[in-house]
C-alpha cells in the first residue's frame, strides 16, 4: 500500500506485478495518444476533440475488469474502453479523421460509433439513451442465460435526463445484469455539478430504484478495476443492476474550444496531484513493479505504434462521395422473399389479424419479444395479445414500467444481440415519450456505423372514437419525414396481418400504424396460416379512369364509401407503406386517370400528401388535367366532442374537394 503526495491510497493486494503492468500501459496509452491528438487538433490535421486526459483509470479499469465478449457503451471521454479493447489504432485515427477506414465512413466523428466486432457500442450526443441500450444487451444475455454484463457510461450532467431514470428503473425491475458507471467530473460543459443535482452523491440515487450503489475513486485505477471486477462477478451469478458513481475531475475543457477559465485555480491544483497515471506510475515505482528505464521504453513503444498508425491514417485516401451508397446505406439489405398463403381462410377482425400475426411470428422466431404497457397477463388495452403471456412465457411477453423511451432502448439493445423487438405503444400518442431513440437511435443506427436495428414498433392511432386529444392522434408524417425509418398504415385485415409478419422479417425500425376505428368494425376473410406482404408495394383498391384517390388507412374506407355514393369512377390507391412509396404504382394511375387528390387523417399541415402533390407536379405536370388536390384533417388537435371531430376529420372537405377536381 502507498499513498502518493496524500491524495491516492493503492492496494496491490493479489494483483500479480503483470497484470499491474497491464494496466499500467492501459491508461497510459490513451493518454500519450490524446496528447498527441491535441498537437494535431492545433494543426488542424482533428476537426474536434473531447479530452479525457485524469480521467483514464475509471475508462480502462472498467474494461479491463469485463470479459472481451461483455458489451461497452462509453461517452465522449472513454478513449481507454477503445485501445483496451485493442482497436487497431490506424481505425481509430481514420475514424477522427473521416475517412472510410474509421467506423462510420466519415458520416460520423469522434466517438460517436461503435463495433460489435469489439463489443463496443458508442454514444450519441443526447448522452442519456446509451444506458437503456446496455439494459436491452444485459436483458438479452440474461434471457439466453449467458452469464454476463454489460456495461454503460454516463457523465454527472446525463444523470439529469430523464432517460436516466427510466433506465435504472426498467433496469431494477426486471433485475438485469447492467453495471452503470457514473464519471462524476465535476462539471457539464461549464455547469458545476451543484447546478445538476442536489443529493450529496448520485450513487444516492441507486436507493430510489431499489439497486446497490457504491462510489469509488475515480483516480484510483486498482480501486475501480477492482470493485467493477467484484460485482460484475456478483451479477453474472446473480443478475441485478448495480449503480457505480466515479469521482475524478475533467482537467480540460468539455471540449478543447470551451477552455477552463471557469474553474477555479484551487480546484485544478488540487485535482491536478490527484493524476491518475502519475499516481499510480510513482506507486510502481515505489514498489519496484517497474523502472525508469522500462518507462522510457513503454513510452517509445507507444509513441510508435501511434506514429505508425498515423502514417496509415494519413495515407488512406478521403471518402469518395456517392450518392447512391449514401441513399442505400439508410437501411440494411434485405432481400425479401413473399410467402404466399395456401391454407384455410376464416372471417375476422381487424384486430384479430394483429394478434394473428403476432402469434405466428412468435411461433416463428423464438428470439422475439414483445414489450408494451399491460400487453402481459391483461393482454394489452385493446386485449391483442390476450392469452400471449401464458402461451410464450413472461420473458418474452413483458409488461412494461411507463418508460416508452427506455423500452425502446432496450428493443435496440436487444437488437444489438440478435434479438427481434415488438414494443407496442398503447396509443400512438405516447410515442412522443420515446421520440428520441426512435429519431435519433432507430433510424440512424445503420447508417452511421452499419448496425441494423431490428425493432418493430405498434402504433394504435386514429380519431372518430371520441378520444380526444391525446389518444386519437394519426402522427405518422412524424417518422416519414425522418430517413431510416420504414413506416406502414394497412387499410383492411388481410393487409394489416400480411404487413405486420413482413414487418417482423425486416431486420430494419418498422413503424407500424393501426387505425383503432378499425379494430372492430372491419371483418374479412383472411388466411390463417403465414403469408407476407411486400412493404413499400401500393394495392389498387378500385379501379377507375376518371381521377385517382391516393390514400391509405382510414382514408381508404372513407374514400370508398364516397365514391359509391357519388356514383365516380375513380381509381383508389392504397399506399399501404409511407416509407418507402410506390411512386410508381402513384405515376401509372395518375397517367391513367390525370386527375389525382390526396387523403390523409394527418392534419394538412406538414402531411405526407405535401409531398405526394410536389412529386406529381414536379414528374407528372403534363399528364394532369387539374391540379393536385388535398383532403386532411384540421391543423388543430383532435378535439373530444362528436360533433367537433366529424368536423376536425376530412370526409366532408374530401366530397367538395372531389367535387371541384372533377369539374376541371
Amino acid at each position: 500500500m502507498l499513498s502518493t503526495k496524500d491524495s491516492i491510497t493503492f492496494k496491490k493486494g493479489k494483483l500479480s506485478n503483470s497484470k499491474l503492468i497491464e494496466l499500467y500501459l492501459g491508461i497510459l496509452k490513451p493518454r500519450m495518444i490524446e496528447e498527441k491528438m491535441l498537437k494535431l487538433l492545433r494543426q488542424g490535421k482533428v476537426s474536434k476533440w473531447f479530452a479525457g486526459i485524469g480521467q483514464e483509470a475509471i475508462s480502462v479499469g472498467c474494461t479491463m475488469a469485463l470479459k472481451e465478449e461483455e458489451v461497452i457503451f462509453p461517452m465522449h471521454r472513454n478513449l481507454g474502453v477503445f485501445t483496451t479493447r485493442k482497436i487497431p489504432l490506424e481505425r481509430l485515427f481514420c475514424q477522427w479523421q473521416g475517412k472510410k477506414l474509421g467506423f462510420t465512413n466519415g458520416r460520423d466523428r469522434s466517438f460517436h460509433f461503435g463495433t460489435m466486432d469489439y463489443n463496443t457500442v458508442g454514444m450519441i450526443s443526447h448522452l442519456g439513451p446509451q444506458l437503456s441500450l446496455a439494459s436491452g444487451v444485459a436483458m438479452a444475455c440474461k434471457m439466453g442465460k449467458e452469464k454476463s454484463v454489460s456495461l454503460a457510461f454516463t457523465g454527472e450532467g446525463g444523470t439529469s435526463e430523464g432517460e436516466f431514470h427510466e433506465a435504472l428503473n426498467v433496469a431494477a425491475v426486471w433485475q438485469l445484469p447492467v453495471i452503470f458507471v457514473i464519471e462524476n467530473n465535476g462539471y457539464g460543459l461549464s455547469t458545476p455539478a451543484s447546478q445538476q443535482y442536489k443529493c450529496k452523491d448520485l450513487a444516492d440515487r441507486g436507493i430510489g430504484y431499489g439497486m446497490r450503489s457504491i462510489i469509488v475513486d475515480g483516480n484510483n485505477v486498482l480501486e475501480v478495476y477492482n470493485t467493477i471486477k467484484k460485482v460484475a462477478a456478483e451479477i453474472r451469478k446473480n443478475p441485478e443492476p448495480i449503480l457505480i458513481e466515479a469521482k475524478t475531475f475533467r482537467m480540460r475543457g468539455h471540449e478543447e474550444a470551451s477552455g477552463t477559465k471557469y474553474v477555479p485555480k484551487e480546484l485544478m491544483d488540487h485535482w491536478a496531484q490527484k493524476d491518475p497515471l502519475e499516481n499510480f506510475e510513482n506507486f510502481l515505482l515505489f514498489e519496484n513493479v517497474i523502472t525508469e528505464e522500462k518507462i522510457k521504453q513503454y513510452r517509445a513503444d507507444i509513441k510508435k505504434e501511434i506514429e505508425d498508425a498515423l502514417a496509415i491514417a494519413d495515407a488512406e485516401p478521403a471518402i469518395e462521395v456517392n450518392f447512391d451508397k449514401e441513399l442505400e446505406d439508410v437501411f440494411t439489405p434485405f432481400n425479401f422473399q413473399e410467402t404466399k398463403s395456401s391454407g384455410t381462410k376464416t372471417e375476422k377482425r381487424f384486430i384479430d389479424s394483429i394478434s394473428d400475426a403476432l402469434a405466428l411470428a412468435m411461433d416463428k422466431n423464438d428470439k422475439l419479444v414483445l414489450m408494451g404497457q399491460d400487453i402481459a397477463d391483461y393482454g394489452g388495452v385493446f386485449k391483442i395479445t390476450d392469452g400471449f403471456m401464458k402461451k410464450y412465457g413472461a420473458d418474452r411477453v413483458r409488461n412494461t414500467p411507463l418508460c416508452e423511451s427506455a423500452i425502446i432502448g432496450i428493443a435496440l439493445g436487444l437488437s444489438l444481440k440478435g434479438y427481434k423487438s415488438m414494443v407496442e405503444m398503447q396509443f400512438a400518442d405516447f410515442v412522443s415519450c420515446g421520440f428520441n431513440q426512435i429519431v435519433n437511435n432507430l433510424a440512424k443506427l445503420h447508417y452511421r456505423w452499419g448496425q441494423n436495428a431490428d425493432v418493430v414498433v405498434r402504433m394504435p392511432c386514429g380519431g372518430g372514437v371520441a378520444a380526444g386529444p391525446f389518444h386519437s392522434q394519426t402522427n405518422e408524417a412524424w417518422f416519414t419525414h425522418t430517413p431510416g425509418l420504414k413506416v406502414v398504415y394497412p387499410s383492411n385485415p388481410y393487409d394489416a396481418k400480411g404487413l405486420l409478419l413482413a414487418a417482423f422479417e425486416d431486420p430494419n425500425p418498422v413503424m407500424f400504424f393501426e387505425h383503432k376505428g378499425m379494430y372492430r368494425s372491419l371483418t374479412e376473410e383472411i388466411p390463417d396460416d403465414y403469408y407476407t406482404i411486400p412493404i413499400g408495394k401500393a394495392a389498387i383498391r378500385k379501379f377507375g379512369n376518371e381521377v385517382t384517390i391516393i390514400t391509405y388507412g382510414m382514408g381508404v374506407q372513407w374514400a370508398s364509401k364516397v365514391v359509391e355514393e357519388m356514383g365516380i369512377d375513380a381509381e383508389i390507391l392504397d399506399l399501404r407503406s409511407l416509407s418507402p412509396i410506390d411512386y410508381e404504382a402513384i405515376e401509372t394511375s395518375v397517367q391513367k386517370t390525370n386527375k389525382a387528390i390526396i387523403l390523409h387523417e394527418d392534419v394538412m399541415a406538414g402531411g405526407i400528401g405535401g409531398d405526394i402533390s410536389a412529386y406529381i407536379n414536379e414528374h407528372l405536370f403534363e399528364h394532369l388535367d387539374g391540379p393536385v388536390m388535398r383532403a386532411a384533417s384540421m391543423n388543430t388537435p383532435v378535439p373530444f366532442s362528436a360533433d367537433l371531430e366529424k368536423q376536425y376529420l376530412p370526409v366532408e372537405r374530401f366530397k367538395e374537394k372531389l367535387e371541384k377536381l372533377l369539374a376541371y
